[in-house]
């Protein structure tokens, strides 16, 4: 009867709803028998319209009490017997105070005196990090936003450690993606950015430990540079590209002028090469021509040796052949118009021809192999010496007048 009296009520009278839309009543907020839901449902009434933003913090903030009014779970009402959904915790307070936490299944609770306070989710859990400002260690303003992951670990803390757990893992994460990119570089920060999860992670769950709460994984979406470090940027890498094909180009110039010195060098080596191996030919083909000479000379002499000391008048036709070349040799001087100085006296043939045979007779008596005296050897030619002497004299009207 009461609560349909408080129905008429508010169908009769609008400061009736005024009244029970307040949140200070104490009926919005403890339930009492069947009155809890049809409370709760006037006193909700309809969304209030926000101003809009008049920047990004400010729409930060006023994002994060619309994200967590419409991912808030409904509070489950005690009727006594409950079923738990799997991966949830109900943290149930009996007369105000902790009493227990409920494990997924079925759950007894008292009536009037057990009450569930708050629904933790243990599923892991993704929050997006709206856009924001951060500056960088080398003054440069860059606006990003992430997107972080965590999990419920404990119920208790997460229920009575922190006000609004989700929301303020949210601020922790801002609040750490700012001081971590603060002590990092433009260029590092665009590099890096595993390492800048990695830091921002690591920060959060040592702050978040008392709150039972994890974070998982944390990962930066997008980076927005000021639109002049924009171009910046592109500049340096056109002047980096342009500085990498002016470098091939005088290294593939550099590397073309040392293939062709060294295969000048190479030619030079081999040209020089060439020319030493023509001329120790050459003077292997002139020694062996000089040793195939000498060895001649050499073997012809030791015969006509051989045959002079062997026959018979041999050293009579050495003398005669002597002779005869002293002779011919002086008519040769004859035949050109020129003054010559000579050791002998020309109008004297006989004695040149005395001179040709005592050289050979002195040769004679030093050889070993002599053994016959030389008057005996001249005895047997006097016929031809008799002709030498007229071969001269015929010549010597010939000879040109100094």
């Amino acid at each position: 009867m009461a609560s349909q009296a408080l129905v008429h009520t508010v169908g009769k009278s609008t400061s009736a709803v005024r009244l029970l839309t307040r949140p200070t009543l104490p009926m919005a907020t403890t339930p009492v028998g069947g009155m809890g839901p049809l409370v709760r449902q006037l006193s909700s009434g309809p969304p209030r319209r926000r101003p809009p933003p008049s920047n990004r913090a400010n729409s930060a903030a006023m994002v994060f009490p619309m994200l967590r009014q419409n991912q808030r779970k409904t509070i489950p009402v005690n009727t006594v017997v409950k079923f738990v959904p799997q991966q949830e915790a109900w943290v149930v307070e009996r007369m105000g105070k902790f009493h227990r936490i409920l494990d997924p299944g079925l759950a007894i609770l008292l009536p009037f005196l057990d009450r569930i306070k708050y629904v933790q989710s243990l599923k892991e859990v993704a929050v997006e990090i709206p856009t924001q400002s951060a500056i960088t260690q080398d003054n440069v303003t860059l606006e990003l936003d992430g997107v972080l992951y965590y999990r419920v670990v404990d119920a208790y803390k997460a229920s009575y450690g922190v006000e609004d757990a989700e929301f303020s893992i949210m601020q922790l994460a801002q609040t750490t993606m700012r001081a971590e990119i603060g002590q990092m570089a433009l260029d590092t920060t665009l590099a890096e950015r595993n390492l800048l999860n990695t830091n921002i992670v690591n920060a959060i769950n040592h702050a978040a430990e008392e709150w039972g709460i994890r974070c998982l994984r944390y990962e930066i979406r997008d980076i927005h540079p000021p639109e002049k470090v924009v171009e910046a940027m592109h500049s340096q890498v056109s002047a980096e590209r342009s500085k990498r094909a002016q470098i091939l180009e005088s290294e593939g110039f550099r590397q073309s002028e040392i293939n062709v010195a060294e295969g000048k060098k190479q030619a030079t080596i081999l040209a020089s090469e060439a020319v030493m191996v023509e001329q120790i030919n050459q003077a292997k083909g002139a020694a062996e021509a000089i040793l195939a000479h000498a060895g001649a000379t050499a073997q012809g002499i030791e015969r006509v040796a051989q045959a002079i000391t062997r026959s018979e008048g041999g050293h009579e036709a050495v003398s005669l052949t002597v002779a005869e070349k002293y002779v011919n040799a002086f008519a040769n001087l004859a035949k050109e118009s020129t003054t010559v100085v000579v050791p002998a006296d020309a109008n004297n043939v006989s004695g040149m021809v005395a001179q040709a045979l005592a050289v050979y007779k002195n040769i004679n008596h030093a050889s070993p192999s002599s053994t016959k005296p030389a008057t005996s050897r001249l005895t047997g030619s006097s016929d031809q010496a008799q002709a030498l002497l007229q071969q001269l004299g015929s010549t010597k009207s010939t000879e040109p007048k100094q």
